[in-house]
């Protein structure tokens, strides 16, 4: 019986500190340069369209810049304004005009941290429930429609990123 109770107790101890160290090693998943390039490229398309000359910046899970581009005529500050939009869906977690109205009690405060800005036109990319990274758009005439040329990349591209892995 001693015997039994020494290998249960063994075996306790091997499987909680193993569990110590799980941790060590994780996997995630982030958006690639090609998926982020094409993304910001039909934002500022979309918004063309429409007649806007807009700026779109794709940032990767961690708020790190994956791709930007700015069209011909959009201002140089549209490239700034849409990254921080895009950091701010890294911040949230949901896109930056829903976080705008859930936090509208302290958006002063969050608009003086450093590289984000709580506006409409930045909007999270998800591939199978999980948040690889965020889209932000500047330049059109109201957040709304920045949001909107946003939202008609993701939807151009939807078949890449529903079956990205």
């Amino acid at each position: 019986m001693k015997s039994l109770i020494k290998i249960v107790v063994l075996f306790m101890s091997i499987n909680f500190s193993s569990s110590l160290y799980a941790a060590d090693s994780l996997m995630v998943k982030t958006i690639g340069l090609e998926l982020a390039r094409d993304i910001a490229s039909e934002s500022v398309k979309a918004c063309r369209k429409l007649g806007y000359q807009v700026s779109a910046v794709v940032v990767d899970r961690n708020g790190l810049l994956q791709a930007a581009l700015r069209d011909d005529l959009a201002t140089r500050f549209t490239l700034q304004i849409a990254e921080e939009k895009a950091n701010s869906v890294i911040l949230s977690g949901i896109n930056s005009g829903e976080f705008r109205k859930a936090r509208d009690d302290i958006r002063p405060e969050l608009n003086h941290m450093r590289g984000i800005i709580i506006m409409q036109g930045g909007l999270p990319i998800e591939i199978a429930g999980s948040k690889i990274g965020a889209i932000g758009v500047s330049g059109a005439p109201g957040g709304h429609l920045d949001e909107r040329c946003a939202q008609q990349a993701l939807d151009t591209l939807s078949d890449r990123i529903d079956f990205a892995e």
